[in-house]
């Protein structure tokens, strides 16, 4: 067995890693492209 296999830094499970990874961004995009949309209506 491989040593790092035995003595991991995290043992977290990385499907939730991944869903952190995916959510986090697309949430950030979502409220940029809100911004854009409110000063768009707003600006005619």
């Amino acid at each position: 067995m491989n040593e790092f296999e035995k003595d991991p830094q995290s043992r977290n499970n990385d499907v939730v890693d991944s869903i952190h990874g995916f959510v986090w961004p697309f949430l950030f995009f979502v409220f940029i492209f809100a911004i854009g949309v409110v000063i768009s209506v707003f600006g005619q």
